[in-house]
């Protein structure tokens, strides 16, 4: 009979295919979260003191990432406050919101809300309706990371933490790969830093938690979590990415562990060899970080007001 490899409780949740570890539902609480929290401690991602926003979609990666940051806030090692984007998906963010505010209720963190619609000045529906020359992962994926930094700011937080996954991060990496971007692969890890003093520091606590597991660590602990998938999703190269790995995942388990070692054991190099170190600047619209006279989120404005 399967037992639970830590207890012996005959009652399994799981059977990890990579380590064919298996284990009870307590026993897989306690060991995801001792695996994060060994994460952060390994790689420095918080320090005492630090003002954490962490990136609240209502979606299981950023519900558990908000559950297992409350332990560092708890043990008042952190401090936390929980930023939901609403981006105007017209029956599809509005469950998301309402859901992310129930998590933060829940540990009674401080929830903000805060909208494409105000920080940019329309809803991703309408620019997906006024333009058709990208999808809409391009604009939604600027506009968030340049709100966040914004909220950061105003937050006063020392730590932008958001729920990227072992899944997302082994896409982006061979997404980058097959596209030739190595600029943007230079930029992906654990942590993500600049120069730059207005620019936040990013977190990935996650990104060695299968996406499988994440979603079965919210059920697990019985967090309210909102499950739709975005409708514009379907329609990215990160789902056809997405679904290529998890296809091959089938017969090699371990892949996209094998993705993310060896893409950090080339990263040094990468970033010696192609870093662009002195073009980091500020956007003469907003102040932002900038490669150019513009930020890429002011860059997409601007086209919309010549038009």
């Amino acid at each position: 009979m399967d037992v639970c490899h830590k207890c012996g409780n005959p009652q399994i949740i799981i059977k990890r295919k990579q380590s064919g570890q298996m284990l009870c539902q307590e026993c897989f609480i306690n060991t995801v979260q001792e695996k994060v929290l060994k994460d952060i401690r390994k790689q420095k991602l918080v320090e005492k003191g630090d003002k954490v926003l962490v990136a609240l979609s209502g979606g299981k990666d950023s519900v558990m990432l908000l559950d297992i940051l409350n332990n560092l806030r708890k043990r008042k090692i952190i401090d936390l406050v929980a930023v939901t984007i609403d981006e105007g998906i017209c029956g599809y963010r509005e469950d998301g919101v309402e859901i992310a505010a129930q998590n933060a209720e829940l540990i009674g963190v401080k929830h903000r809300i805060v909208s494409f619609k105000d920080y940019v000045g329309h809803t991703l529906d309408e620019i997906m309706e006024d333009t058709g020359d990208r999808i809409a992962c391009t604009y939604c994926g600027v506009f968030r990371r340049w709100i966040f930094n914004q909220v950061a700011r105003e937050e006063g937080a020392t730590k932008i933490a958001t729920g990227h996954n072992l899944d997302d991060e082994a896409q982006s990496i061979l997404m980058n790969y097959m596209e030739g971007n190595i600029q943007n692969l230079t930029r992906i890890g654990v942590k993500s830093e600049s120069s730059y003093e207005g620019f936040t520091v990013k977190i990935k606590p996650l990104r060695e938690i299968p996406e499988r597991e994440t979603a079965l660590y919210v059920v697990a602990r019985d967090l309210p979590v909102h499950l739709a998938g975005c409708p514009y999703a379907g329609d990215s190269f990160r789902a056809k990415i997405r679904d290529f790995l998890k296809d091959i995942s089938q017969d090699h388990p371990t892949i996209m562990y094998s993705t993310l070692r060896g893409f950090d054991k080339i990263k040094p190099v990468l970033k010696e060899e192609f870093s662009r170190k002195a073009t980091t600047g500020v956007c003469a619209e907003c102040g932002e970080p900038a490669a150019g006279k513009l930020c890429k989120a002011c860059s997409f404005r601007s086209q919309w007001k010549k038009e």
